[in-house]
């Protein structure tokens, strides 16, 4: 049996790495109070029709969708945006307080080809700051991604930003754009010909040369804003100037979405190929309302963490082995009395590992070679009549008897020595 195309196993060598990146998320999000939130992987169909849009890919072509045994039309989720804003409503959060900062990391699922970075089940971890439609909003939530690369070591990046104005402002921008981009329909790629009617903003994202080439000479968004996406948008730049954050407006930057409005912005990798997108975002002042509940502007941002790995993997040396006592038995018969040795080494909390093979004593010291353990605890015959552990520094081969009444104190020197 094999896993179906588009998923793969992550196995406990890759685990630490993904718990890493976990742990540091959550150590950066949450001194600036964003608190972690879960959803489940299943929501109705209509969650994703009416968030993401109609007319988009991931509406289209991408979903998991299946009619369940109550009949009911169910996705696996493609994106966290959607959940995020339909727990805020379903769960009526908007009464406890005005603003909530949230943040999540779980599994989506998109019928996408796969390649590398990029999975049919593949993981986001994304922050939302729903309830503030202040600039300062749009500029925590990019500070906070550009900290956690940082934090990750990853340092070579560009920061797009662009206005994509409101709803209203866009409506006349498409228009005009499809205007334009129907003079040259029969020149453009087979993407943006299917997008022109529907989804026309997505063609300024078009990587065809010769699309980009008929793009040089289209309207410009930004000449189709008002004062107040302009000001926003000025406000969030002024902010990221001041902390300097090196960004570039990217006019041709819109996302994917149907949601978004004013502020939408991408962090790349220096890397000349055409994913290295590791982190998109954008404001969504109309999704709640929209989504039935009440007017609530939010802003956010998610990350693809199998791309992200590739990226860090090499970056990090973040050791896999962290065994500190490897614990070779030598008698079956007085195989019992290792309990003993293991409820006090669980009480300083060090790390071991039980050998489960009584094998020789040689097979099991190499076998504490292989796993990289510190120290080996022998319990042999002679150890347990006489009431003491033989240990075993496996670098140096130093080796030791300790009574068993002065382990805990032994144990205490051994978290000090390894800083467990």
């Amino acid at each position: 049996m094999q896993p179906i195309r588009g998923v793969r196993d992550i196995l406990p060598n890759e685990i630490i790495l993904w718990q890493y990146i976990y742990d540091l998320a959550n150590e950066v999000f949450t001194l600036s109070n964003y608190q972690e939130i879960r959803t489940p992987i299943l929501e109705n169909t209509e969650l994703f029709k009416r968030s993401i849009g109609n007319y988009t890919d991931i509406v289209n072509k991408e979903m998991y969708n299946f009619i369940d045994q109550g009949n009911r039309d169910i996705t696996l989720r493609p994106e966290g945006t959607s959940s995020i804003v339909r727990a805020f409503i379903s769960n009526k959060l908007y009464l406890q307080q005005r603003i909530h900062k949230l943040w999540y990391l779980g599994p989506m699922f998109r019928y996408e080809r796969p390649q590398k970075g990029r999975q049919r089940q593949f993981h986001q971890l994304g922050i939302e700051c729903i309830g503030s439609q202040n600039p300062i909003a749009d500029v925590e939530v990019i500070r906070l991604a550009i900290q956690l690369l940082k934090s990750l070591k990853l340092n070579h990046y560009i920061l797009e930003i662009n206005s994509i104005g409101n709803f209203q402002e866009r409506s006349q921008y498409k228009s005009k754009l499809k205007d334009y981009l129907n003079k040259y329909k029969n020149d453009l790629d087979k993407d943006s010909q299917n997008r022109l009617n529907n989804n026309t903003l997505r063609i300024l994202d078009s990587k065809n040369i010769k699309t980009q080439e008929i793009l040089k000479k289209a309207p410009k968004l930004t000449h189709f804003l008002q004062i107040e996406s302009i000001e926003h948008f000025n406000e969030i730049c002024n902010h990221l100037d001041y902390i300097d954050i090196q960004y570039t407006i990217n006019d041709k930057l819109v996302r994917g979405l149907d949601y978004y409005n004013y502020t939408a912005f991408e962090i790349k990798t220096k890397e000349s190929n055409n994913q290295n997108t590791i982190c998109g975002g954008g404001r969504y002042d109309q999704l709640i309302q929209q989504l039935g509940g009440p007017n609530t502007p939010s802003v956010g941002w998610a990350i693809g963490i199998e791309r992200l790995i590739l990226l860090v993997k090499d970056i990090l040396q973040i050791n896999n082995n962290n065994i500190i006592i490897y614990i070779a038995i030598q008698d079956i018969q007085i195989s019992y009395k290792v309990w003993d040795i293991v409820k006090i080494i669980e009480k300083y909390k060090i790390n071991f590992e039980i050998d489960l093979s009584i094998n020789h004593l040689n097979k099991q010291l190499k076998k504490a070679n292989q796993l990289c353990a510190k120290i080996c605890f022998i319990l042999g015959k002679k150890e347990i009549i006489n009431n003491y552990i033989t240990v075993k520094w496996l670098e140096t081969r130093i080796q030791q008897e300790i009574s068993i009444n002065h382990l805990p104190k032994y144990l205490q020197y051994l978290k000090t020595h390894f800083k467990t």
